[in-house]
């Protein structure tokens, strides 16, 4: 892994007001984590992102330049952890981790998938399962990734952690059996109908109304309401109106 060097401004104030004043100078709020301790930084927005969309950038080994305050001086950093708006995709937040370089770091370390596998051309479907795994070692001893070879896959098999090769000072602590990639067979139309075949077809018709059970006495209270509930012939006509009430 190559390292990469970083200037930093430390911060004497912290807040969201900070914060987005910042943002407007193309700034980058941060924050450096180092035992347990933090130090509120600042960094130039563009060198960030471009640490971040290079190639293995969210484990790059950063030489940072700190500026400002009594805590100046060079530190050796990785990248925790960064935010990002949902909406514009900017860059919010980054937090780092100060390292030293004679003790072991634990990162996420990203899997790619090299080739065209066999299944693949035969009519299979790839199916990616985890696409990072853990990994300890010294800080310059981190993959920016790790690269399978998947050209010699068939239909129905799949690689695991355990198939990673070994890399050189780097120990793997995510669980071997785990799935990284498969080639499922295709669907054939026999199947397809199969499952369409099995699959219960919808009853039709009117749906039944239950009608609750009246209460005992209720039944022959309701009789004879019911009728007397018809108004009489010519009873509507003889009622009285109502007046209507007068508009303001």
């Amino acid at each position: 892994m190559e390292k990469t060097s970083l200037t930093a401004q430390v911060r004497e104030k912290a807040g969201k007001g900070v914060a987005r004043g910042l943002r407007r100078n193309q700034m980058v709020p941060a924050v450096l984590y180092s035992h347990g301790k933090s130090t509120p930084i600042a960094m130039a927005y563009k060198e960030v992102a471009k640490i971040l969309n290079a190639e293995g950038g969210e484990h790059a080994l950063i030489n940072l330049k700190l500026e400002g305050a009594k805590k100046a001086g060079d530190r050796m950093a990785l990248i925790k952890d960064y935010q990002v708006d949902p909406i514009s995709g900017s860059l919010m937040h980054v937090d780092l981790m100060e390292v030293a370089m004679n003790e072991k770091v634990k990162v996420q370390v990203a899997v790619h998938f090299i080739g065209a596998s066999v299944g693949v051309k035969e009519g299979g479907i790839l199916q990616t399962g985890q696409r990072q795994v853990e990994v300890e070692c010294l800080p310059n001893k981190i993959p920016d990734a790790i690269n399978m070879d998947i050209s010699a896959l068939k239909v129905n098999e799949s690689l695991h952690v355990r198939d990673i090769k070994e890399l050189e000072g780097v120990k793997i602590l995510t669980d071997p059996d785990t799935t990284l990639v498969s080639i499922q067979p295709p669907m054939t139309d026999a199947k397809l109908e199969a499952m369409l075949a099995a699959a219960p077809a919808a009853e039709t018709g009117e749906p039944e109304v239950v009608k609750k059970a009246a209460k005992e006495g209720e039944a022959e209270a309701a009789a004879p309401a019911a009728k007397g509930a018809a108004p009489k012939e010519g009873a509507a006509k003889d009622a009285p109106k109502k007046e209507a009430a007068p508009k303001k």
